[in-house]
């Protein structure tokens, strides 16, 4: 026990190493580079991508025809379900609860550059996409970096998919069944393990019965429900706390360029720290810079790649909402730091407001948040075993998927976070480095369609 304690604190400081100065620089210069490129697009063009995005999921515009397997929307909802839920409620408060207020203004930061790294990304997926023999559509940064970056891309892919198949068990397996099985067993004292076993036989049941057509549509009808009980629950916590928003905002900006003192429950934190817990769970919530997103994008139908990339910007908007509701309610409401973390600090916040009522419909939302999330990931999974196995590989690698939830539920908070911590810093790098290595073909695209378009 001792040697395995002393592994993990090695591991640990090797992330704080990870998400110091140096990849801080290449995940915001990287953003900036796509962000001054382009004229600031995700903010001057907020009219352009808002029409081509939420406009046409109310106008219900889209197209059979084109080839793919998941519409648009379903695209998008599968991928915010990959990420609202352990990342935006657990991650967030449980980046409070270790780096303090600061933590939020880097999450901010990372989101803001972020919209055009995640618009990159996912239109880099659909252009460099490939069909299988079973007649699925497979691609994401392993595919675009092979593909459009020769020999050399061989060499990166292969990095990333080792790191991306650790990432999405460590996501999926680890961090959505933690924060599912914690919120339930904080509300009606359900045993851990037995949260575990639900969740399990239920994904089992949807994804033997139908594969991957049957999440798109289960996470296109679930996830908008959910984001809407939620923005108005967090939104109710905001208003009966709106005296101390001020001086949250104040805390917030001020605690990311100067170290958090110690107070109540919470220990302290240097500016280093608060950048690395905002940074990490930033990139965590929107999983810009991550390329995770892709692999769900390059199965859409969709007219032309930037078209499905404008997707990537409106999540990271959704995320970024979604997150700072949650940073709010936990600073204004003044729980965060009482000791407590992940998503039991965030409960602690909605508790303050809503009382036992209020938790428990709070609860049911993010039982259905991370369920759907676990549930997602899947398609992440098997795209990484199908390019680093072969696809008739997924047939018995599945069940790993299905058996480490039920292992992780009865694990730390902490201890998932810092795993999930790693497996996204050491995935980030690689796929920044073709981001850059393939922005001549992204700028090609995105001035075809534009001119277009206009």
């Amino acid at each position: 026990m001792e040697q395995i304690m002393l592994l993990w604190k090695m591991l640990c400081e090797i992330t704080n190493v990870l998400w110091g100065i140096p990849l801080m620089a290449l995940m915001v210069g990287v953003g900036i580079y796509f962000t001054l490129r382009t004229g600031l697009f995700q903010i001057r063009g907020i009219p352009f991508w808002w029409k081509r995005t939420l406009g046409e999921i109310f106008k219900g515009d889209t197209d059979d025809s084109r080839e793919g397997e998941l519409k648009p929307f379903q695209a998008l909802s599968a991928v915010l379900a990959g990420t609202i839920g352990g990342g935006t409620i657990s991650g967030v408060a449980a980046a409070i609860a270790v780096g303090g207020p600061g933590s939020v203004f880097w999450m901010w930061l990372i989101a803001i550059v972020g919209m055009m790294t995640k618009m990159v990304e996912v239109t880099l997926a659909v252009h460099f996409r490939k069909k299988g023999s079973n007649g699925e559509f497979y691609g994401g940064p392993m595919y675009y970096m092979r593909q459009g970056l020769g020999h050399r891309g061989q060499v990166i892919a292969g990095i990333y998919a080792v790191a991306l198949l650790i990432l999405v068990l460590t996501d999926a397996c680890f961090v959505q069944p933690n924060t599912l099985a914690a919120c339930v067993n904080d509300v009606f004292a359900v045993p851990l393990f037995i949260s575990g076993v639900v969740v399990v036989l239920i994904a089992l049941a949807v994804i033997l019965s139908g594969g991957i057509q049957k999440i798109g549509p289960f996470c296109g009808k679930m996830v908008p429900p959910m984001v809407l009980i939620y923005l108005l629950a967090s939104l109710v916590v905001v208003v009966m706390n709106l005296g101390s928003v001020p001086a949250v905002f104040a805390e917030i900006i001020h605690y990311a360029f100067v170290p958090a003192p110690a107070l109540g429950g919470f220990v302290g934190a240097s500016v280093q720290l608060a950048m690395a817990r905002g940074a990490s769970r930033g990139i965590f919530t929107n999983e810009a810079g991550m390329g995770t997103a892709a692999t769900v994008h390059a199965m859409a139908q969709t007219d032309h790649p930037i078209h499905q990339g404008l997707y990537g910007i409106f999540e990271v908007f959704v995320t970024f909402i979604i997150c700072t509701l949650t940073s709010l309610s936990i600073l204004c409401s003044g729980v965060w730091n009482n000791g407590n973390t992940g998503v039991v600090l965030t409960f602690d916040a909605f508790r303050s407001v809503w009382g036992y009522f209020g938790i428990v419909i709070l609860c049911v939302a993010v039982v259905l948040f991370t369920f759907s999330s676990y549930l997602g990931f899947y398609v992440e999974f098997r795209t990484c075993v199908a390019y680093l196995f072969g696809e008739k590989a997924e047939k018995w690698l599945r069940w790993l998927y299905f058996i480490l939830p039920i292992l992780s539920v009865t694990m730390e908070v902490e201890m998932v976070w810092d795993l999930a911590d790693m497996a996204v810093g050491f995935i980030v790098i690689p796929n920044m480095i073709a981001l850059l290595l393939l922005s001549p073909t992204f700028f090609r695209l995105y001035h075809e369609y534009m001119g277009k378009e206009n």
